[in-house]
């Protein structure tokens, strides 16, 4: 009887940022299988198995020529279906001879591919992520490529924010977090965490970017998108001036956005991005947030890449189930089980 697996393959999974995939072949491992993406002639992006059908050697050891890929080893050609065009000192191809296409999808700035049944990878099931888009909202973001731990770790980081008040002292943290109430709405693909923390002192960071004295209403609505995308609305604003009823216009509106992506069992690509609202044509200020999410260790990503992968050492080290769980887990919780019930419904029956 073989365990169930830890992530689903029938969803639309972020596997490089659009920039990194040019006239090259760019490796990477996505639910544990290694594909191999490039640029064809007309800017499409094809995704192929990264295994030669004939000994096996990664493609992405071999060269491209026009659209197709050249294995590195035996000089195989195959094309971005996958069909092998070309055998060495033979004329006749063997039927058989293919290597596996995925769906690619290049939007809101990320390639996206399907790992599951390619019948299946209907683009209009990309999630919702035009935050990202660099239009209303302003940012450049990043990746962990190869994040040691589970991608439902970071999940859970991201759908429970009092871990800021501790892991974050000193920048985004505050002890209001753990004070104020929150809410937990859902729907059958979604989670949401909404909390508003009125009439506080600013933490150091937002103060900075609201650059006035006085206090702050703040809030913290988590959008969760089955099975592994985040977006977080944050922000502030001078208390009592009606963001909580909708009106920003007195604050600073930032979101943090992430889409989680499955290496293996214990390893994920974490792409992140932190965008604004605010002095979006200030070039200084995008590259001052990004060293102020990422920063050799000292920024707000790099801290939570830490505890992640302590975290998932810990694990490995104690291997009981289940977690114990806090109210303050409610939105994680949710996500875990949407995450659950997309992966019960590609298990056979009887598994």
């Amino acid at each position: 009887m073989t365990d169930t697996p830890s992530f689903p393959t029938n969803t639309w999974y972020a596997a490089a940022w659009h920039h990194e995939v040019e006239r090259a072949l760019t490796p990477r491992t996505v639910c544990g299988k290694d594909i191999v993406l490039y640029r064809r002639l007309d800017g499409a992006v094809a995704a192929l198995e990264d295994a030669c059908w004939h000994r096996l050697l990664p493609l992405s050891m071999g060269r491209l020529n026009g659209d197709e890929v050249v294995c590195g080893y035996h000089g195989l050609v195959f094309d971005p279906a996958g069909r092998c065009t070309h055998m060495p000192a033979q004329e006749t191809i063997n039927p058989s001879a293919c290597v596996r296409a995925y769906p690619a999808v290049e939007r809101h700035r990320l390639i996206w591919v399907w790992m599951g049944d390619p019948a299946r990878a209907d683009p209009a099931a990309i999630p919702d992520f035009h935050w990202n888009d660099g239009t209303d909202w302003v940012g450049e973001g990043g990746t962990f490529y190869g994040l040691k731990c589970d991608y439902r770790l970071v999940i859970d980081n991201l759908m429970d924010l009092t871990h800021e008040t501790y892991v974050h002292a000193g920048s985004i943290g505050h002890d209001a977090i753990t004070r104020s109430p929150f809410d937990v709405t859902h729907t059958d693909r979604t989670a949401t965490v909404t909390r508003w923390m009125e009439d506080i002192e600013a933490p150091p960071f937002w103060a900075r970017q609201l650059g006035r004295p006085g206090p702050v209403d703040r809030w913290q609505i988590i959008h969760f998108q089955v099975p592994c995308t985040i977006a977080g609305d944050v922000g502030v604003a001078v208390a009592g001036t009606g963001a909580r009823q909708g009106d920003r216009s007195q604050g600073v509106n930032g979101c943090f956005l992430a889409s989680i992506t499955p290496e293996t069992e214990k390893t994920c690509h974490y792409f992140w991005n932190f965008v604004r609202t605010f002095r979006t044509d200030d070039a200084e200020l995008t590259t001052a947030l990004n060293l102020a999410h990422v920063n050799d260790g000292r920024g707000v990503y790099d801290q939570d890449h830490a505890v992640l992968e302590a975290q998932q050492r810990a694990i490995d080290r104690n291997p009981r189930q289940p977690f114990y769980n806090l109210n303050i887990d409610a939105g994680a919780l949710w996500a875990r089980r949407l995450i659950d019930r997309m992966i019960a419904a590609e298990v056979p029956h009887g598994r």
